[in-house]
Formats: C-alpha cells, sequence, structure tokens
C-alpha cells in the first residue's frame, strides 16, 4: 500500500483541530484508494474499520457523497476507506461489461424487460473481480496503525456487498442498498449470510428494484437483519437516513473492536 496524499479536512464548525478528519489517498498496486482516519486515532487505541461502497461511477464523481459519509463515521469514531472499481475512473476499462451496460441502456430505452441473463452480464463480472480487491484493501488497511478489526461495509453495489459478508470473516455487519439488479446467484449467496445487516430500500426507486428488494431482505440469514425504507427514487435517500448507519455501526463495531 502507497500513500500518495494526505491532508486534514478540518469540520467548519468543530472547536479545535481534535475534530478533523485525515485524509489519505493510497494505491494498492494499480488500484486507488481513499482513507479517512478521525484525528484523534491512535496505535494505542485503534478505531473500527467502515468499507465504503459505491457504484461504479468512478471515485472522482462519487467524492462528494463518499467525504460526507467519511466526515460522519469519522465523528462516531470510525474510520474510512473506499477504491476504485474495476472498469472504472482511470482504471483500464472491461469491454464485456460496457457491452452489458449498452445492452441494459438500449433495453430500458425500448422498454423491454431486463433478463436475468443480462443481469448476470451485468454484476457477476464486477462482483468477481471486486470483492477480491476490497480484501486485499482489507490486509492492508487493517496492518495500519490506528485501524482496528474487524470491519463493516456499507453501501455500493448490493451483490459486491453480499459475497463480501458471505466470504470474508472480518466484515463483522453490512449496510446495504437495495437498489440495483441482483443476479439469481446472489439470492443463493445471501441465504448463507449470517452477519448482522442494516438495509436501506428505496420505495419509488424508478429501476423498479423494490420487490427484488424484498425479496433479497427476505432470503438473508441473518438473525438480525433490520430493513429502512423510504419514500422516494433512486437519489432520495434521506440524510438522516446516515444517522441510522453510524448507530448501527456503532452498535456492532466498536461492541467487538480490540
Amino acid at each position: 500500500m502507497n500513500v500518495t496524499s494526505e491532508q486534514f479536512l478540518a469540520d467548519p464548525s468543530a472547536q479545535g483541530p481534535g475534530d478533523a478528519v485525515l485524509e489519505r489517498t493510497f494505491t494498492l498496486g494499480d488500484i486507488p484508494g481513499i482513507l479517512w482516519t478521525p484525528a484523534s486515532a491512535s496505535a494505542s487505541a485503534p478505531v473500527p474499520l467502515i468499507l465504503l461502497g459505491h457504484p461504479p461511477l468512478g471515485l472522482a464523481a462519487m467524492y462528494p457523497r463518499l467525504v460526507d459519509r467519511a466526515r460522519h463515521a469519522a465523528a462516531a469514531g470510525f474510520a474510512t476507506a473506499t477504491i476504485e472499481l474495476p472498469g472504472s475512473g482511470d482504471r483500464p476499462r472491461l469491454p464485456d461489461l460496457d457491452r452489458a451496460r449498452a445492452e441494459l441502456r438500449r433495453t430500458l430505452g425500448a422498454g423491454e424487460p431486463v433478463g436475468a441473463g443480462l443481469v448476470d452480464a451485468l454484476v457477476l463480472p464486477l462482483v468477481d473481480r471486486a470483492v477480491p480487491e476490497w480484501q486485499a484493501a482489507l490486509d492492508a488497511l487493517l496492518a495500519l496503525p490506528g485501524i482496528g478489526g474487524p470491519a463493516g461495509y456499507s453501501g455500493g453495489v448490493i451483490s459486491i456487498g453480499v459475497r463480501l459478508a458471505r466470504t470474508e470473516p472480518r466484515v463483522a455487519a453490512a449496510g446495504l442498498f437495495a437498489g440495483s439488479f441482483v443476479p439469481r446467484t446472489i439470492f443463493e449467496e445471501a441465504r448463507q449470510v449470517t452477519v448482522p445487516l442494516h438495509v436501506l430500500l428505496q420505495w419509488d426507486d424508478e429501476g423498479g428494484h423494490r420487490q427484488a428488494g424484498l425479496d433479497l431482505f427476505d432470503a438473508f440469514g441473518s438473525e438480525e437483519k433490520s430493513l429502512h425504507a423510504h419514500m422516494g427514487g433512486h437519489t432520495g435517500v434521506p440524510r438522516y437516513a446516515g444517522a441510522g448507519a453510524v448507530e448501527f455501526f456503532t452498535r456492532h463495531l466498536h461492541r467487538v473492536a480490540p
């Protein structure tokens, strides 16, 4: 892991430098990423880590929303980190995924139903590539002074979150956003997920993901899972929903962190 820059992001409403957030950009091989930690974090008092998922729109486009989430998490005593998804930003394009996305645009434009084969082509190659990269990022991040485990995963492509929650033992809790297409095999994987879950669902999602989100929530094998549905479209998640997610991670990660 190579740190390429660092800066303090002071909160204008803060009363002192202890309330600032340290932002570090890094590369992990050829994968760009960003790490945010409370300025007060230290090796003697490590803070839990939350991985911030995001849609495949590129870190530059997602940065304002990611840094806002990171600030809220830091105020609650969490480090947060994210990485660029495969085929996004300045990373090499993935022709198969690009073709699948073009076909999705054509299908939606023509008013045709999105078939299971297209959903698989859109999502599964991304999941297969992204999850090992998130795990490699966990290896590097949890080795840093001031950061402790286990970790949480929050937001982003829900299928990536399901795969991580099922396969990565260091992910102790997950906050998921039910707002994307879900392949059939991910439903089967969901039955094997047992970590606590906090699931957000936009009731009027333009992509028509409501029933898929409800079905996926029902499939999860976790004993503790909660569904938080809000009125509005895909990008209409109310700001206060973030506070509920932070409270969820506070209960589960602060409790188990060293």
